[in-house]
């Protein structure tokens, strides 16, 4: 399949605003790619169905993970707003066939980072924080990061999530601070050796 049979497929899925989104995503996913020599056909694919169960019901979700024979943690069983990554990784894998791991991987960290990210996840991750359409506070020191270093704009991504989560007194997921602690570990490593 091209992406654009992809985007046919999501745009069947989602509002209009969530499908302009995804193309942004996989736009920026493509730029970043270029720029840090990730693969940009994965980063295209990644980009465009990332958020494709994001507004697929729970019960969609939970039944696409089942037969993708994930097994949820605790945590991610009570946190709702993980699951469209993990169901949209089933999603990917089940309906569409791909079995490709760093595109799947991709698609399933791109809420919460993880240690180990793979130059992949990391445009993924950015590239989600950064497409054309967002406008939070602090999204032009994140685009600037982007430009900058991948690893300086996902410790700040995963920085972002975790103060935002606890601001709100939400769980956050284990993979978020595993990746944070990993990111800040290599930063304080390396200015330790200037």
């Amino acid at each position: 399949m091209t992406v654009k049979d992809y985007e046919e497929i999501i745009s069947q899925r989602m509002k209009s605003a969530r499908f302009k989104h995804s193309k942004n995503v996989a736009k920026e996913a493509v730029r970043l790619a270029k720029k840090y020599g990730a693969d940009v056909e994965k980063a295209e694919i990644a980009g465009i169905l990332h958020d494709t169960t994001k507004e697929s019901t729970e019960q969609e979700q939970m039944e696409l993970i089942a037969r993708a024979g994930i097994e949820l943690t605790e945590l991610e069983r009570s946190s709702h707003k993980l699951w469209h990554a993990i169901s949209g990784s089933a999603f990917v894998k089940v309906e569409l066939g791909i079995d490709d791991p760093e595109i799947l991987d991709a698609i399933r960290y791109h809420t919460t980072g993880r240690a180990g990210m793979t130059l992949l996840d990391k445009v993924i991750f950015i590239a989600d924080f950064t497409s054309a359409e967002r406008d939070y506070e602090g999204v032009d020191k994140m685009r600037r990061l982007a430009d900058k270093s991948l690893d300086e704009a996902c410790l700040e991504g995963m920085a972002f999530t975790i103060a935002d989560l606890s601001e709100r007194h939400l769980t956050i997921a284990p993979d978020t601070f595993n990746g944070y602690n990993e990111l800040a570990f290599a930063k304080s490593a390396q200015k330790k050796k200037q």
